[in-house]
């Protein structure tokens, strides 16, 4: 039998030259034979993006702002995350084959290592990204919190890691980039963590329409409400406090721990802002997309 003790600090494993968590990277082969309906909807994001936010916004739009519907579940349960596995869960298929239709899916994967069955099927993404500095920022509290991951050491030693894409996940500008371009073949809503702080609602009138739904005003108010950080740092349906801490330890960092844009500012010294802003124009050369680092 598996001792919980051993997810603890796993260093990661490559595939495809991707690094990835040990145990999600364990789950790839069984994601090959999802099989797909076609009102799948999938969320797809860098981590530490607004993943659980717009999936939120999501599950609130899907059940018609029912609150009590809402409180179901924990989040990773309503919108079952494709490649979760760790010893002594049900794994993120094992979650979706008890979800009923429509379906919302997560997943963090690059392009590279999605399923190929979710491309053939053009199923509707909904992508969120967010701004560097700030996910590399809450990436760090993130790693520290949630023992999935390798220790991150320090913050610079982190930051060197995240600019060179030898973090979960890889490269955050390959992420937000190939994503980015996929909307010349399929169906993808692209939307900035920014611009849901800024006009939440605007932004989820653009899903609304995405996916082909409507509500009344007062609905919109209550997504609006119930979805802003405050209510769901609150709401243990919601901020992850449901898992034991040799998972994630809240004693650590919260798993939604500031929710601002701007954030960076307060870990960035001079020194590593001005080589990462460096880094980021090299990256980013010639790419359409524009993040803003304020509101």
């Amino acid at each position: 039998m598996e001792l919980i003790q051993d997810t603890s600090r796993p260093p990661l494993v490559h595939v495809q030259g991707i690094p990835l968590i040990k145990y999600f990277a364990e789950a790839l082969g069984p994601l090959e034979n999802l099989q797909v309906l076609p009102d799948d909807l999938l969320i797809s994001t860098y981590p530490k993006s607004g993943t659980t936010w717009v999936s939120e916004i999501l599950d609130m739009i899907y059940q018609n702002g029912n609150l009590e519907k809402c409180r179901r579940a924990p989040i990773f349960i309503r919108v079952p995350f494709l490649e979760f596995r760790v010893p002594g869960f049900p794994s993120g298929m094992q979650t979706l084959e008890d979800t009923p239709a429509p379906r919302l899916l997560k997943t963090h994967l690059p392009l590279a290592l999605i399923p190929q069955t979710l491309l053939d099927h053009k199923v509707k993404v909904i992508y969120v990204a967010r701004n560097a500095k700030d996910v590399a920022v809450s990436y760090y509290h993130f790693y520290q919190m949630a023992k999935v991951h390798p220790d991150p050491g320090t913050w610079d030693s982190f930051l060197e890691k995240f600019m060179a894409g030898q973090v979960s996940y890889g490269s955050w500008y390959q992420h937000v980039q190939e994503w980015w371009e996929l909307q010349h073949t399929h169906p993808v809503l692209y939307l900035f963590y920014e611009d849901m702080k800024e006009d939440p609602k605007r932004e989820i009138r653009k899903i609304l329409e995405f996916v082909g739904r409507s509500l009344p005003e007062k609905t919109v108010d209550l997504i609006v409400k119930h979805t802003s950080f405050k209510a769901m740092k609150g709401n243990p349906m919601a901020n992850y406090s449901t898992l034991p801490p040799d998972i994630m330890d809240h004693n650590i960092s919260a798993f939604m721990r500031k929710g601002i844009t701007g954030d960076w500012k307060s870990t960035f010294t001079v020194a590593q802002n001005e080589r990462f802003d460096a880094h980021y124009a090299e990256k980013m050369a010639g790419s359409k997309l524009s993040f803003r680092l304020q509101l």
